[in-house]
């Protein structure tokens, strides 16, 4: 169907952007998307800010652009948007286009995890277990795990698997651990996924079941894990 939208209301530029971007009700185009994301965010539009940001950061409709991407997700985080404020921490974590910066990077998830970004308390979480950027806290790090994995997050509830599983910030609960990974594994979370196959293949806490343990090995292999691959060759040498 033919979406049609008002030129001069902002939301609606981005609507149209947004649906060309994902291909809702009209075929996928992001050199349009791109576009429409442009119109916008020169009016100052937070969402599409972010859009463009991440057209810019996967070359969606545009070339591939470090520093744009960045310029264009720090003026949506200057907006208190906590997408935006994630993904500048991002850059900062892993040194993409900025000086690596762990220190930065974890102030900037503790803030975006603050309003609510369910990734970035995963992340923030994993940096208070290994001490990066900030002291070593695993009673923050369970507790921003829970937060996380209550929000939806496949990674926050996969992280809080590991949790129980080691007995980070909690006691060691090795069924509760496995009922998570299970969780997670089942919403595509690919270390969940390796986790379940490596625990199956073991038979650690319950009963071997190689063909269990290629089944997620394959399924995270998929996804391009490469411990999983070579786990999945092994298995079928």
């Amino acid at each position: 169907m033919q979406y049609k939208y008002n030129q001069n209301n902002l939301d609606s530029i981005f609507l149209l952007g947004y649906f060309n971007y994902y291909g809702i009700e009209i075929t996928e185009n992001n050199i349009q998307a791109f576009n429409l994301f442009i119109k916008a965010s020169k009016q100052d539009h937070i969402l599409a800010q972010y859009f463009v940001g991440l057209c810019y950061q996967f070359g969606h409709g545009t070339g591939k652009n470090e520093k744009l991407a960045f310029e264009y997700f720090e003026k949506s985080a200057n907006k208190d948007f906590a997408e935006g404020i994630f993904k500048i921490g991002c850059f900062y974590y892993f040194g993409v286009w900025v000086k690596k910066d762990l220190e930065k990077a974890a102030y900037l998830y503790e803030k975006a995890a603050n309003l609510g970004n369910n990734v970035a308390q995963k992340n923030l979480s994993i940096m208070y277990i290994n001490g990066e950027g900030v002291d070593k806290d695993h009673n923050k790090a369970f507790k921003l795990s829970k937060h996380s994995a209550e929000g939806g997050c496949k990674e926050g509830i996969s992280g809080l698997g590991y949790c129980y599983d080691i007995g980070i910030g909690t006691s060691v609960n090795k069924q509760k651990a496995f009922e998570l990974y299970q969780k997670a594994a089942d919403l595509g979370d690919t270390i969940a996924q390796n986790i379940l196959g490596d625990k199956y293949e073991m038979g650690n806490g319950m009963w071997k079941d190689i063909n269990k343990a290629i089944y997620w090995f394959e399924k995270s292999a998929k996804q391009g894990l490469q411990k999983a691959q070579n786990s999945l060759k092994n298995l079928k040498k």
